[in-house]
């Protein structure tokens, strides 16, 4: 069977995948969110011509000559009203924040005037509307300040903050379940028996998830016995996964029993392994509401398959549109042979030469299994099945590694 290239495997797993239905967070929870309904202004900001400045509300007219003597007729603190006018010849003292008085048509500056007792000497006029805050300049009610399907910025929150929503609708967090299986593992803290190894892979995708804004629990470790898998893919469903990624046990040996569990339970395959180093065996199918990624058991393969997919999935159930992996380009620290059929994603470097440019170097060693080049590596150079070879100084692209 042919391997399935890395850009069908990922455009597969996304196809069917539609955002969440929708929920109502607190305003100042939902950064980093995908809002899923627009928003409008409930206020008009400002709700009245106010002051931008310290200084005095005046005619303009009456400060068109300088210097300028005008009567002082009383005060506008900030967020307060003025109960008259300002009539021809007459100023009030107003605070930034302040609703400019009728009659005022501009504000002159406190550094721009001084005063005597109860007059006002104006040394520099100001043409109309100088230092005024129109009535609606931010936004005025009914406003479609925010659109759906945005990504809510800290800005935003502010912003809808300030149109007077508590609340808002966002697209709900996915729900992520993982696990991993082998009777060879053990949780990190353990004594080991020989033979037996530490499991750091559901771990590493939970947090994974959750730094996308996920929710995640890691269901541990599942020994390989067909029915305690069956019994942990339950859970996953029982809790309301909208993804299951398991760990492990996804390939064709004698203990993998992860696909023979799935099947069991009714899950859909849509596919299995893929044409990428390291990761060859990923499996993908949906069980009833549940989307089910199956990942291999190598530390690193896990990591980068939940790179390359898991992510993807998660942004896109989240409403985000900007799903895919992020490339970017960089030029090689050093030559590397040519490529066989599978896309190659190789742990490397990242430096910034004498000349401003970013030099990627691969890891000497690429195996699979090594966590501590992995926890080394900024970023992941990818090489295409069958490249050519290439020397140190051309470009390439790479996709950078999350903190």
């Amino acid at each position: 069977m042919a391997l399935m290239p890395v850009e069908e495997a990922l455009a597969r797993v996304l196809e069917k995948a539609e955002p969440l239905p929708a929920e109502f967070v607190e305003v100042g929870a939902a950064h980093g969110r995908v809002l899923a309904a627009d928003l409008a202004a409930r206020r008009t900001q400002p709700p009245a011509a106010m002051s931008s400045m310290d200084g005095y509300a005046v005619r303009a007219a009456d400060v068109a000559s300088v210097p300028a003597r005008l009567r002082l007729i009383g005060e506008v603190a900030a967020g307060r009203t003025f109960p008259g006018a300002v009539g021809p010849g007459e100023a009030a003292r107003i605070l930034t924040g302040g609703v400019v008085p009728a009659g005022a048509d501009t504000i002159v500056i406190q550094e721009n005037a001084r005063r005597e007792g109860d007059v006002v000497i104006v040394e520099k006029g100001e043409p109309v509307g100088r230092y005024i805050r129109r009535a609606g300049l931010d936004f005025a009610a009914g406003d479609r300040a925010l659109a759906a399907g945005r990504r809510l910025t800290t800005r935003d929150l502010a912003l809808a903050a300030a149109m007077n929503h508590a609340v808002v609708p966002v697209v709900r967090r996915p729900r992520i379940a993982v696990f991993s299986t082998g009777d060879e593992l053990r949780p990190p803290g353990s004594r080991l028996a020989p033979g037996q190894i530490i499991s750091s892979n559901s771990l590493a995708l939970a947090a994974m998830a959750r730094a996308e804004g996920a929710l995640a629990i890691d269901l541990g470790i599942v020994s390989d016995r067909l029915e305690d898998t069956i019994a942990a893919v339950r859970r996953a469903r029982d809790w309301g996964a909208d993804i299951l990624a398991t760990t492990g046990g996804a390939s064709v040996g004698d203990y993998d029993l992860v696909q023979p569990a799935l099947v069991a339970e009714g899950m859909q395959l849509a596919f299995w392994k893929v044409a990428l180093r390291p990761g060859k065996p990923l499996m993908h199918g949906r069980l009833g509401r549940m989307w089910v990624l199956g990942l291999p058991g190598n530390p690193v393969s896990a990591y980068v398959c939940g790179l390359l997919f898991l992510v993807p999935l998660i942004r896109k159930l989240a409403g985000r549109t900007d799903f895919a992996p992020r490339t970017e380009t960089a030029i090689l620290g050093c030559d590397l042979p040519a490529n066989d059929e599978r896309q190659d994603y190789m742990r490397s470097t990242l430096v910034v030469g004498p000349d401003g440019k970013r030099v990627a170097t691969p890891l000497s060693i690429q195996d699979s299994s090594m966590m501590s080049a992995l926890a080394q590596a900024d970023c992941l150079v990818v090489r295409p099945p069958h490249a050519p070879a290439a020397k140190a100084g051309e470009p390439c692209t790479i996709i950078p590694l999350p903190l």
